[in-house]
Parts: C-alpha cells; structure tokens; sequence
C-alpha cells in the first residue's frame, strides 16, 4: 500500500498529464501538429469526402484579398494539408480545379499565423469514373483530358498534337464549335501565317495539303456545329511525393499579354517578357507588387519582346521578336539601348527570338545554316561554323564553362551541338515528330532540351549521342527544360496541367498538378540559391508561376 506521500506524488503526475492533455486538445494544433518543416509552419486542415474518407491529391488555395496573390498546397495521403506562414488579413480558401468535386469556396476568412481551418468536405459530382460535360468541368480539363475524352483515331490525335501543341491551350479549340469550311479558313491561318501575329502569309505552309485536309476534316468531326460534348476522362490526382510542394502564383496588371520568359536577378526580382505588348516587367515575389517599363517601339512594328535573360551585371537583355531588335536594358539608369538583328524574315515574323550570351557579350544562335556568334553591342556576326544537316535551331544555351553550344533544331528533329573553341558541329538526329526545343545544358556538360512531341531529350557533344524519355502523361508537350544544380530536370507539360520534375540517375518522374490546367511554359529559371531549388516560369495565359517542392 502506497505512502500518503507517494499517493500525493502520483496525485499531482497524473494532473499535470491530464492539464497536459487538455491543453493539447483544446490548443491550434491538437487536430493536426505543424510538420516543421520550414516552408511550412502557416494555416492547415483537412479534406475529406462526404463519407468521411481523406482525400489525397485536392489543391487547397488561400487568395489574398489584399495582393490576390494565390497559395496552393495540395493534401497528402490523411488528407492534411499546411500552408506555408501567410501574412495575417483576409482570404478567398478554395479548392483549385475541383473536378470530380462540387465547388468548395469560402470568401473572407481571416488568416493569422497557423491557423486551424475547418475540414473541408467534398461531394462527388457523380459515383462514375467518367464526368459528365458540364460547362464548370470542361473548364478545368487539360488540353490531355480533352483529347483523351474525344472520340478520333490514334493517328488523328497524334496529327493534331504534332502540328498544334505550342501557341496556346487546347481550350481556345475544344470549346468551340465550326463546320468544315470555317475550321480550314481557321486552320489555313494557323498553317501559313507566320508567328503568333499570324499577318504575313507564307503560301508554303508547314505541313502537307492532304495532312492539313485531314486535320480539318477531324476538328469538324469532334467539334461540329452539332457535336456533343462527351463524358470527361481525367487524369489521375497527385500521390505522395508529387503532393509535397507550395504553387504560388502572380497575376499581372495586363491582360492579353501572352508572357513568354522569366529570369531572376541577383536582388531577388523576376523579369518577364509579354509577347504582345510594349511593357517589360519585374516582380517582387515578397510583395507581388509588378513594375512595368516601356520598350519604345518602331514605326510599323509589332509590340513585344520573347527570350530574356540577367547577367551577372543585372543587365536585362531582350529580343523583340517582331521588330527584330536585340535590347539591353539598365534597370538602375532604366534605358533601353537597341542593336538591329540582320534577318531575312520581312518585319512583324519571327527574327528567331530565343539566344545565349557568353562572358565576352558574344550571342549566340543557329540560324540560316550555321552556328554563329553575333557582337552584342554592333551586331555583327564575329564568329560562324556551318552546318550540313539542320537549318537552325528554336533552342540556344551554352555549357557553363561556355565552351559549347546547343539547341533543339524544331521544327526538325535532331540537335545541334558547336564547340566553340575548334569549331567542330555536330548534328544528331532525333526520332520522328520529337521536336527538340528549348532547353540548358547541366553541370555534367549534357543539353536537355523539350521535345514538342512529348520527349524529354538529352544530347551529349562529347559522346556525340542523344537519349530520350518519353513523358508519362499522355498527349503532353514540352516547349523548354531546364536542369538544376542537383542534375535534375525541370519542365511544364503543355497542355497537362503538370509541371514535370526528372532525376537522370533514377529515371524517376515526379509531376505536380498546377492550379489552373495549363501548363504553358515556354522558359523557366531555376533558382539554385535555396534548398530545395525553386523554379519559376511565366505561364503564357498571363501570370508568375513559383514551385517550392518540399524534398
């Protein structure tokens, strides 16, 4: 039998647990301990279905009511979620892209530090695997889920990829409906008109008579005038590894912009360029605050400028695609100072648009036939090296000791790689209706570079051989890639509404569902400064993009 003092002992313990106890229960943090992770550490809940179930995969989002910046983060395997530490205020909570869900959507609720938000239970639209076409779901599918519910033939659908997957979502062409003569007016536009502004024609076109027939005969199938929508097959949610990432976005002050670039620069500001309009910008990601500046434009030309990038001087550097200008901009002076571009192309087609810069101020392009090297400050071609297989190259990028040169040769397949030191070009080719675009080369000395059909490419100059992964989601394009410090690679699936994460060494994909179900990613920048790496890209419907995964 215990002493009176060892019963008092015992007594004032099991107390203090209990206190313990209490005090956890009814604290923020008894329905879910913050993970400590620190990115994390801000408000958090959990999503589950109407019959209790957690739910995996949902994108949970906060809008600021006073920047309209968007936060998501999307729930894990126990249907918990944590946001990142947002500053306190009042906010839009929905679930982004609820698909096979009702809307969920809470207007003015107020944030301040970790809060403990309110389970957010969905209801099923339907107990079928297959959506029924209702306008608020068509909205929210990818050009893939489109494509993937639409009737037509292997072929039709690979025709129609290949030659339409790089200018803009498949909504603006699945939403609509024409008869045969209209979608060929329609597609003699897009075939024979050069660029994005689509007003000087070339009568060559891009592909055949009898595949442009074809294609037009298809789109009037699926999209007549009477067709039905059918019932929506969607992609599956993120799982595991793919759930673990913060998505901010940045809307712009303009509409209409058709954002094509993104860089940093060394304060922490984001450049982008607009396609279709006289401003540059700069974001500041702390604020989302948007500083605009004005590129004077010639007489006759177009507005908008395409490849962008910031030296280690801060120097922002333009092209003006249309006008066919090489710009130099001085964000401390804020000066604009132009070279003329030497092209054939008439004024308001492309001049080529993307480009890489050296140390010495020497950019560098594939272009008429040759790998060539242009002063920055006259325009003048000061170095040249030809090639026998590929006319040019859409992609431009240097090795980081900027010894060699590469890029994706689309509109053909294959790669072109230059030493710039000997000479020495090489041209590889690709398998048929790849594409090989945009991309960088990473600290091993390999090009990745994103393949327009749906690969991701790898070329090496010194083995002088190519590799390819083909993308895990069906229907999906690449427009750029883009390694990181870490080897690995980084990329938006056009028309997937993922953006992609590859590790060479183990062949691993990792895809993250965006908020919205594009994916239109033309150049992204990686900053290697934080761990782990963040990636940016300005998606061509008109906001900044920022992914912070958490691993």
């Amino acid at each position: 039998m215990p002493s009176r003092m060892g019963s008092r002992r015992i007594g004032v313990g099991m107390a203090a647990i209990l206190i313990l106890t209490l005090c956890w229960i009814l604290s923020p943090l008894g329905a879910e301990a913050q993970s400590g992770h620190p990115l994390l550490g801000g408000p958090r809940g959990v999503v589950r279905s109407s019959k209790g179930a957690p739910l995996e995969g949902i994108l949970v989002q906060l809008i600021s009511q006073k920047t309209s910046i968007r936060t998501t983060v999307v729930s894990n395997q126990d249907g918990r979620y944590e946001f990142p530490k947002l500053e306190t205020g009042a906010y839009t909570l929905r679930i982004a892209r609820p698909r096979e869900f009702h809307p969920s959507v809470q207007e003015g609720v107020e944030i301040a530090g970790p809060t403990q938000l309110a389970d957010l239970v969905l209801e099923r639209v339907t107990e079928g695997d297959l959506l029924p076409p209702y306008p608020a779901i068509a909205a929210q599918l990818t050009g893939a889920e489109w494509l993937l519910s639409l009737t037509g033939t292997g072929l039709e659908k690979r025709r129609f990829v290949v030659n339409c997957n790089w200018c803009h979502s498949y909504q603006q062409i699945f939403r609509n409906r024409y008869d045969e003569a209209s979608w060929g007016k329609i597609i003699y536009r897009m075939v024979h008109g050069a660029g994005s502004p689509l007003i000087n024609i070339n009568e060559r076109g891009r592909f055949s008579e009898e595949e442009k027939g074809a294609l037009v005969k298809w789109l009037a199938t699926v999209r007549g005038p009477e067709s039905k929508d059918p019932p929506f097959v969607t992609l599956p949610r993120p799982q595991g590894r793919a759930t673990r990432v913060i998505i901010t976005e940045y809307e712009l002050p303009r509409l209409e912009l058709a954002t094509h670039d993104v860089w940093g620069d060394s304060k922490g500001y984001v450049w982008y360029t607009p396609h279709r309009s006289s401003y540059i910008g700069r974001l500041d990601p702390k604020t989302g605050a948007v500083k605009e500046y004005h590129v004077p434009v010639a007489p006759g030309a177009l507005p908008g400028t395409h490849w962008v990038y910031v030296d280690k001087n801060d120097m922002v550097w333009l092209s003006e695609n249309w006008a066919h200008n090489i710009v130099r901009f001085d964000p401390k002076t804020e000066e604009f100072s132009k070279v003329a571009w030497k092209v054939r192309e008439p004024i308001n087609s492309p001049m080529g648009g993307n480009y890489a810069i050296d140390a010495e101020g020497i950019i560098w392009k594939t272009r008429d036939s040759a790998v060539s090297g242009v002063d920055s400050r006259t325009g003048e071609q000061v170095k040249q090296f030809p090639t026998k297989k590929f006319r040019g190259t859409y992609g431009s990028a240097l090795s980081h000791d900027g010894r060699y040169f590469g890029g994706g040769a689309w509109p053909a397949d294959g790669v072109v790689l230059a030493d710039t030191r000997t000479g020495e070009v090489i041209e590889l080719d690709t398998s048929p209706s790849s594409g090989p675009a945009r991309g960088a080369f990473d600290r091993e000395g390999n090009l990745w570079s994103g393949g327009r059909g749906g690969v991701l490419v790898k070329s090496n100059p010194v083995q002088k051989r190519v590799w390819e992964y083909p993308l895990p989601t069906p229907y999906a394009s690449l427009y750029q890639a883009m390694p990181d410090k870490n080897g690995e690679v980084w990329g938006g699936e056009q028309h997937g509404g993922r953006y992609f994460r590859f590790n060479p060494k183990t062949e691993q994909w990792t895809e993250y569902m965006l908020p919205e179900p594009y994916a239109h990613d033309r150049k992204s920048w990686v900053d290697n400064s934080t761990n782990p790496v963040t990636v940016w890209y300005v998606d061509h419907d008109g906001w900044i993009v920022r992914l912070q995964p958490l691993e």
